[in-house]
């Protein structure tokens, strides 16, 4: 009997551990194979086989399993604390401060769950009144709902055992004085009868900022309390458009990208990648900057993430350059620097979130800069003025060859994304998706690296990081609204432009924001954000929304070199064992650079808007 007990005791405690992942491999694996075989129908078999149609329902149900996979992965976030938040008030803190901030911050995230999944219950109830159908594979809508209130009842589950984890830390006394401050903070919005929307909205946002509260989080409950004490929406409006803001194809993008980034990096694209760089450019003064400058480009491109970036690539290159005599500030500084490349060349996550809040096209969006071709010459002269010299060993037309050839499958990724977008092939989310299925075959079949385990894992790494992501998108959808209600970017516009109509000084003033913003705010969430702000403003005095997605996202990146939120810095500190402030002196001469390219793209959109024929 006690043996039975045990094994059932077994059972469920993997059950625990592993029952949203089970669904996240299933799931992203299925997305996957659905929209890559969407392009194969398209040109391999409709072309040939009469009265074929169209395979219309692989684009439905991938975008259901979609919504399901990405709310479900935040439960495995949860788990981990992982998620997007502005933690420098937190680092400050003593740690028993910082204790009590957990319980507080659970305890705000709690409240949003708890709300959205009751009224994402009230949505099922209304679905099994008026039962509706999807247009493609006539699905009841009540079965892709149900993922808001077993989604959202899930993380509240995941919360509340957090949280019973952390009070055990943090002690019942000082659990009271977080729950307290909870409420204290929630208290104005319950009580007073009505306060302005703009004043709470803002106000509660800021509160939720500083003190920690995930950036998703604090959106979402920004947008809740305003509705409780100002009446601006039905509440039930939080559950609907939690689900419609993801009910979204270019939105798939982003897992897809990501999933393809993890598939190749677990499947040794890295080291193929930098062995071929190696070949070309290792032999020059500063050579392994160099190759780890161009290896960056070649990860970034596939990734589009900077972290993973410095991760994936830092780990191989600081110990190689400094076995080369490079200083390990250096070593970790240039890995920090190149990484933010990740972000500016496609495919590149913040160019498709742009893409989406602004309305642009993503492929347009996809352009090369000029970044990584000046970090490449600074590495050139430091590695002059410290003679810092490249390895000593000959190379070859077939040495390079050989390298080429090692990494050959590796260099069609980004062939298959671009000549996809750009030849008109396939639309982004198409081309990432080919991309992750491409990742997974040449890993798991041709570099033979991937097993069935490391799969498992890749698939819940690329959800769990896409899904912080996409939350974010949802919860800026319903803060956005709220402004748009209120008129909060007309305002700040006509405010703005009755102060200068001067195209030159309001680009200035904007980048001079963007940067202050980048030092606290995560690019992403900076996007989410101050793109329904910022847009109306510079295209009122006629820049393109292409161009001034180009200038955004090159602000932002600047900002994973800054502290305090400049991740890429932690990632290369955490790598390389330097301090933080090390890398950040050592960054200083890159990012001067990196704002005098800045400034070429701001003020002469020839540059950046060449290779799609614009000039803004």
């Amino acid at each position: 009997m006690s043996i039975d007990t045990e094994k059932s005791s077994g059972v469920l405690q993997w059950l625990d551990e592993n029952f949203e992942k089970i669904f996240l491999v299933s799931g992203l694996l299925a997305i996957i194979c659905f929209i890559t075989w969407q392009v194969v129908y398209r040109y391999f078999i409709t072309p040939f086989i009469d009265r074929a149609g169209a395979a219309v329902w692989t684009e439905e149900i991938s975008r259901y399993i979609f919504i399901w996979i990405s709310y479900l992965a935040v439960s495995v976030a949860i788990r981990k604390r992982s998620s997007i938040r502005i933690d420098f008030v937190y680092q400050m803190l003593p740690p028993r401060l910082q204790r009590i901030s957990w319980i507080f911050v659970e305890l705000i995230f709690l409240t949003l769950t708890l709300t959205i999944a009751y009224y994402g219950w009230g949505q099922i109830e209304r679905l099994q009144r008026f039962p509706q159908h999807t247009a493609a594979m006539r699905i009841p809508f009540l079965i892709p709902y149900l993922i808001l209130p077993i989604g959202f009842g899930l993380m509240s589950l995941r919360l509340v055992q957090s949280m019973v984890r952390q009070i055990r830390v943090t002690g019942v006394l000082d659990s009271i004085i977080g729950a307290v401050l909870a409420v204290a903070v929630m208290s104005p919005c319950v009580l007073a009868e009505y306060i302005d929307p703009v004043p709470a909205l803002f106000g509660y946002f800021l509160v939720f900022c500083v003190t920690g509260v995930p950036i998703a989080i604090g959106l979402g409950m920004s947008a809740l309390t305003t509705i409780l004490c100002a009446d601006t929406l039905p509440i039930e409006y939080l559950a609907q458009v939690s689900f419609t803001s993801l009910d979204s194809f270019p939105i798939m993008a982003i897992p897809f990208f990501i999933a393809a980034g993890v598939f190749m990096g677990a499947g040794g694209l890295s080291q193929r990648l930098l062995g071929l760089a190696d070949e070309m450019v290792g032999g020059m003064y500063g050579g392994m900057a160099l190759t780890t400058v161009a290896t960056c480009m070649f990860f970034g491109a596939i990734s589009g993430s900077g972290p993973a970036t410095v991760a994936a690539i830092g780990a191989l290159t600081i110990p190689a350059m400094e076995e080369r005599g490079y200083s390990r500030t250096f070593a970790a500084a240039i890995v920090a620097a190149s990484g933010a490349i990740g972000v500016m060349i496609p495919p590149s996550n913040p160019f498709v979130v742009y893409g989406i809040a602004a309305q642009v096209s993503i492929g347009d969006l996809f352009i090369g800069g000029i970044v990584p071709g000046v970090l490449m010459g600074y590495s050139y002269y430091a590695a002059r003025k410290n003679n810092w010299r490249g390895s000593g060993r000959t190379r070859t037309l077939g040495s390079v060859s050989r390298a080429v050839w090692d990494a050959k499958w590796a260099l069609l990724v980004p062939v298959i994304v671009l000549g996809g977008i750009y030849g008109g092939l396939m639309t982004p989310t198409e081309a990432a998706a080919v991309a992750s299925f491409y990742g997974l075959i040449v890993g798991v079949f041709i570099y033979r690296e991937l097993d069935f385990r490391k799969v498992c894992t890749c698939c819940v790494e690329a959800c769990e990081t896409s899904a912080v992501i996409i939350v974010l998108m949802a919860m800026a959808t319903l803060f956005g609204n709220i402004m748009t209600i209120e008129d909060v970017p007309g305002t700040i516009a006509r405010a703005i432009l009755s102060v200068t109509s001067s195209k030159i000084a309001i680009l200035l003033i904007i980048n001079v924001l963007l940067l202050i913003v980048g030092v606290f705010m995560e690019a992403l969430a900076a996007i989410v954000i101050l793109v329904p702000i910022l847009l109306p403003i510079v295209t009122g005095v006629g820049v393109s929304p292409l161009h001034f997605g180009i200038i955004m996202v090159v602000n932002l990146a600047i900002g994973f070199l800054t502290p305090p939120v400049g991740v890429n810095l932690f990632v290369a500190s955490g790598i390389s064992g330097t301090r933080i402030e090390q890398i950040a002196k050592a960054s200083l001469p890159m990012i001067g650079l990196m704002l005098l390219v800045l400034l070429l793209i701001t003020y002469i959109p020839a540059i950046p808007l060449c290779l799609v024929g614009g000039a803004g």
